[in-house]
């Protein structure tokens, strides 16, 4: 019999619609059922993705013993962090702050008026693991509550002052200045904890670290420092090589499990191969590899393909699961791999192949690494084990027939693979990815000069305006539905992504409206120490609100608003904008240059603004142009806009704007530097 989550949108929650746990959906009605009944709640977070989150579910939340003393003792509520993220990350600072660790599933003992007073993550449906069973947690959790109320409600206060007292920024710095100096510190700082060999920073797990490798290719840029543009290279190379590529389908897991890239937790995220291509566009308007160009190409055709909604939209991952098993649908064994590469296909004797059948089969191996025992698990993940140019080396061929051998297999393993069963679609959608999905698709577009690219990133914006702006922006939507409040990364992402926008397509609008909900932000966002809490003023839900600073799986929507600020201070004349942002920037400095991988956004914003960030207005008949010619140049910290009218609702382009003539207008934080007419004229100014 379905519970009461059977009404719900999120697929995770769905999921255990038919759990015999009397599950309630995050709301009010829990609350108020624990207050009347004076029981403690269990909330359980986790998301539609998470394996370990599938494995509690089945152990224990499927049990229909264990679930009867859950709905005896409890009030359960179940939650999905990707639709309430704010809830997530307030009981995940508890139970990080009780047991010094944290992860999915989040289960959370709480008291009635949401104070959480004990808590953990996976726990095993007998003693194991040197951890305790979930029956043996909640009983004891259970005669805590029924013997001890004043030691639980003195410990449930204690946690809620602890959090909000984490909660405030309170930022001192030791630098008197942020220089260049600063900025070779952060970079020094990444490069200490980067992974020489196989690229990426740290060991397994191993993250993308996609922000950090922005900051590392900016900084070549700006300085020609090698060991930082060696070691964004080696981790875009490394990532593209390994297995948590996805070597036939494009896109990119969630993260490595080891040190060398090759054994992915396979679920898919929407967020980031969002980042992964806007990292991979950096690299490529720096060394113009066609491989960069190729897995940006692949990566935008596999969200499209697989995570877009009919209506334009795009949903948020794929599992790592199918038939119950983490990575069965991507990976092959020998017997797999051998029939899906049958029959053998030789090419005609006029291509002068130089293969027989076993040589074919052989050199195949090596490129993906294929053995007969399994590389992982007695499966195989496939991963580019050996170079083209080592295999053409190897067996004495040209490049191009190795090449044409690997398409000629990957096709073959790819229609092999379209007849399994999928791992389930997480198919609602979640502003704030969605803008990230927005940002990545305009930077492909002005840095492969492909304009559908764009086109589709003005249509997809149309489309989040249309979804998500209702009476207030919404978080999240399904089936034609937004609901529940957005958050703060939701604006902030979503006002980046109408800047990028505009700036790569010339359509100003997006600007103004950029404008109006940065005004909204720091109305309902805004605290007195000039940072933003994660969730608006109105929302009454949670007892905590919390200011986040650090970059996570995404980069941190603090450091996003500091970027709006500036760029909307610039354009809308705002200078108490760009006073904000550039007092949150030093507030943060000592900070980013101690801890730079956890602040790689900040890292980035930070060298932009000793750099000199700058505005461009293309004004005359030929704007179109010279917005495209210096679109082809790689210049962070540059926000161009075009001057199509003579009056324009963007403070910056009044009175730049003539029929007959050409005028590009530079302007730095202070001052805007005398019109040139020539792209070349135009890069000089930049670049000083």
């Amino acid at each position: 019999m379905a519970n009461r989550l059977k009404d719900e949108q999120s697929p995770y929650l769905l999921q255990h619609a038919n759990n015999p746990v009397d599950w309630y959906p995050w709301g009010d009605a829990a609350f108020e059922k624990a207050k009347a009944e004076h029981k403690p709640l269990i909330v359980s977070i986790g998301y539609a993705a998470c394996h370990w989150c599938h494995v509690m579910e089945h152990e224990s939340f499927e049990d229909e013993q264990t679930a009867a003393y859950m709905n005896e003792h409890f009030v359960c509520v179940k939650v999905d962090r990707e639709e309430h993220p704010d809830v997530d990350h307030m009981y995940m600072d508890a139970v990080q702050a009780i047991s010094g660790s944290g992860g999915w599933p989040l289960n959370v003992f709480v008291t009635p008026e949401r104070a959480p007073f004990y808590g953990g993550t996976y726990y095993p449906p007998r003693a194991a693991y040197n951890r305790p069973s979930w029956m043996q947690v909640m009983a004891r959790m259970n005669e805590v509550w029924s013997t001890n109320q004043d030691e639980v409600a003195q410990q449930a206060g204690q946690m809620i002052a602890h959090l909000k007292q984490a909660s405030l920024k309170s930022f001192t710095t030791t630098e008197k200045t942020i220089d260049k100096d600063t900025c070779r510190r952060i970079a020094d700082t990444l490069l200490q904890q980067a992974d020489k060999e196989y690229g990426g920073f740290g060991n397994a797990p191993k993250f993308p670290g996609t922000m950090a490798i922005s900051f590392l290719l900016e900084h070549y840029h700006f300085t020609g420092y090698e060991p930082a543009l060696k070691q964004a290279l080696r981790s875009l190379d490394a990532m593209i090589e390994g297995g948590i590529y996805d070597q036939l389908g494009g896109g990119f897991a969630r993260y490595s499990t080891d040190r060398e890239w090759l054994a992915p937790h396979f679920e898919k995220m929407l967020y980031d191969n969002a980042l992964l291509i806007s990292a991979l566009c950096d690299g490529y308007s720096i060394t113009r590899n066609a491989r960069y160009k190729e897995v940006i190409e692949e990566t935008i055709a596999f969200a499209e393909r697989e995570l877009k909604d009919e209506s334009g939209g795009y949903y948020c991952a794929l599992d790592a699961d199918s038939e119950g098993v983490e990575g069965k649908f991507y990976t092959f064994t020998w017997d797999e791999w051998v029939d899906a590469l049958q029959p053998f296909d030789p090419f005609d004797e006029a291509q002068d192949d130089p293969f027989d059948e076993a040589q074919d089969d052989n050199m195949l191996e090596e490129y993906f690494g294929v053995r007969r025992e399994g590389n992982w698990e007695g499966t195989n993940i496939l991963h580019v084990a050996k170079s083209i140019a080592a295999l053409a080396t190897e067996y004495g061929v040209a490049e191009e027939v190795v090449l044409r051998r690997i398409a000629d297999a990957k096709q073959k393993l790819w229609a092999a693979r379209a007849k399994r069963i999928r791992p389930q679609t997480d198919d609602k959608s979640l502003l704030s990815w969605n803008a990230l999905m927005n940002i990545a698709l305009t930077k492909a577009g002005v840095v492969l000069e492909h304009e559908p690219y764009l086109q589709r990133a003005t249509a997809h914006m149309q489309w989040m305006v249309a979804a998500f702006e209702k009476e207030e922006l919404l978080h999240t939507w399904k089936n034609g539905t937004g609901k529940i409040t957005a958050k703060l990364d939701d604006h902030a992402y979503l006002v980046q992504a109408m800047l990028q926008l505009a700036s790569a397509t010339g359509e100003a609008q997006w600007v103004v409206k950029a404008a109006t909900l940065t005004g909204g932000v720091l109305a309902e966002f805004g605290d007195a120490g000039g940072y933003f809490y994660y969730t608006a003023a109105h929302q009454s839900d949670i007892p905590v609100r919390k200011i986040d600073v650090y970059d996570g799986a995404t980069p941190s929507a603090n450091a996003l608003m500091a970027h709006n600020l500036w760029i909307c201070g610039m354009c809308m004349e705002q200078p108490q904008y760009i006073t904000q942002a550039v007092g949150m920037l030093h507030n943060m400095s000592d900070t980013v240059a101690r801890y730079s991988y956890s602040f790689g956004y900040w890292a980035m914003l930070l060298q932009r603004h000793v750099m000199g960030m700058k505005t461009v207005i293309n004004a005359g008949k030929s704007a179109d142009e010279i917005r495209k010619e210096l679109q082809r140049e790689y210049i962070p910290g540059v926000f161009a806009l075009n001057s199509k009218k003579k009056i324009s609702e963007v403070a910056i382009m009044e009175k730049k704007f003539f029929e007959d003539k050409t005028c590009i207008f530079v302007c730095t934080e202070q001052a805007c530097l005398s019109p040139v007419s020539t792209v070349n004229e135009a890069l000089s100014l930049l670049s000083q």
